[in-house]
């Protein structure tokens, strides 16, 4: 990649799965010997939260964030994966030291393979977009975002999103 591809990648990112599209399925580890797949959430509203990193200031506050606003999310009855390229042990560690309490994913090996079918990995990077999914009891995008790297998207287009699935 040439230096005004890279330039070009960095301001124009992938595009990102949009609402309509069946939610690509994946298995990734959790733990060193504990996987995760899209499949086991069929049937109930889930939430992928697509971070750069472990550790970086804005992640943090980020992950923090959806620990915080876990009931309300379950309370519309979904649940929250975090996914990052970072290694299993870097976010047991991280999910440890944060007291989080929804799983992080590690889409380490291949590296961002995940992010990529997703359509938010950054290769002249190396890591994920910060990028947020709703995906419906069928299996279905019905929200995409993707925040700018430095910028904490929040929960309320998340929650938003929610409330659209759920019948008044």
């Amino acid at each position: 990649m040439s230096n005004d591809d890279a330039s070009l990648a960095a301001t124009h990112p992938a595009e990102a799965l949009a609402p309509g599209t069946p939610a690509p399925d994946f298995r990734l580890p959790t733990t060193p010997d504990q996987f995760v797949s899209l499949k086991e959430f069929r049937g109930r509203p889930l939430i992928l939260a697509f971070y750069p990193a472990d550790w970086s200031p804005v992640c943090g506050d980020q992950m923090v964030l959806y620990n915080e606003v876990l009931p309300e999310f379950r309370r519309l009855h979904a649940e929250v994966l975090g996914i990052s390229v970072d290694g299993v042990w870097c976010h047991l560690a991280f999910a440890k030291d944060r007291k989080l309490r929804f799983p992080l994913l590690a889409d380490f090996e291949p590296k961002g393979a995940i992010a990529r079918t997703y359509g938010v990995y950054r290769p002249h990077e190396g890591i994920c977009e910060r990028a947020l999914f709703v995906i419906d009891a069928a299996g279905t995008i019905r929200w995409s975002h993707v925040s700018p790297i430095g910028i904490n998207p929040g929960a309320d287009g998340v929650l938003a999103a929610l409330e659209d699935l759920t019948p008044h």
